[in-house]
């Protein structure tokens, strides 16, 4: 099986590529690249593989780009930090979609599905035509997505209203999640991390472990940190003494702090 890769994080690439070797030693890595512009040359001027894997933020724009530029004949294996991306649309046409990091489970479930439908990604089956409706349909998700406004929460016997305006990070403390806001108020609310960062905006939220979700505004200072990862300085402050962005989430949440 013949393999191409967008992917512009370099560990997340090393990864991927090792885990297909794990997995299935005959698979072939024959490219990858980093950006839009770079894949788009690459598929107008190689033979299309017999699947893709492709990180969606990149280093030049989201991956749909690439889909408005050019055709894309091979199946699609989406890769990404971000969990708001309509998981269940690429579900369709057995598209799949892994989480970062991916896997090796994750992987071996995907290439499964792949290996089991294969006959859906023939070019004459209208393949190509399927996966720009998702994308077009992804698109259009995304821009018309409502956030939440507001949180309720309890004090004491009392339940508040939290607007979202008020809060400047979550953070989970094993299976009990916390808002807190400006005025370094702490209280409880009733969703795990992962349904909080899907009821955010994206804007304005950044998940950046797996135990803190914070606003852009949040951020007093970013400072490099040990094997590639960042270190943050929040307000209110965190209860932990080092807040660090993950290395697989690090390009990531440069591109969000820049936007």
């Amino acid at each position: 099986m013949k393999v191409f890769i967008v992917e512009d994080e370099r560990l997340g690439l090393d990864r991927l590529i090792k885990l297909l070797q794990e997995v299935d030693p005959a698979m072939e890595v024959i490219g990858y690249v980093e950006t839009v512009k770079s894949a788009v040359w690459w598929l107008k001027n190689n033979e299309h593989p017999d699947i893709i894997f492709m990180d969606i933020e990149l280093a030049d724009g989201q991956c749909f780009e690439i889909f408005n530029q050019t055709q894309v004949k091979s199946p699609i294996i989406f890769t990404t930090s971000y969990d708001e991306y309509a998981l269940q649309a690429f579900k369709v046409n057995s598209v799949d979609y892994l989480l970062k990091p991916v896997r090796k489970e994750d992987l071996i479930e995907s290439l499964n599905k792949y290996r089991n439908f294969k006959t859906a990604f023939n070019p004459d089956s209208g393949f190509a035509e399927n996966i720009n409706k998702l994308i077009d349909g992804l698109q259009m998700m995304q821009q018309n997505k409502e956030y939440r406004r507001r949180f309720l929460v309890r004090q004491g016997q009392k339940l508040l209203s939290i607007e979202i305006e008020d809060v400047a990070w979550f953070m989970a403390d094993g299976k009990v999640c916390f808002l807190k806001t400006w005025r370094n108020q702490r209280y409880i609310v009733d969703y795990t991390l992962e349904q909080l960062s899907e009821l955010v905006d994206p804007k304005d939220f950044f998940r950046v472990n797996r135990s803190y979700l914070v606003h852009y505004k949040s951020i007093n200072s970013v400072s490099p940190y040990f094997n590639g990862k960042l270190k943050l300085q929040i307000t209110p402050a965190s209860e932990l003494n080092d807040l660090v962005v993950s290395r697989e989430r690090t390009n990531d949440f440069k591109r969000w702090l820049g936007k």
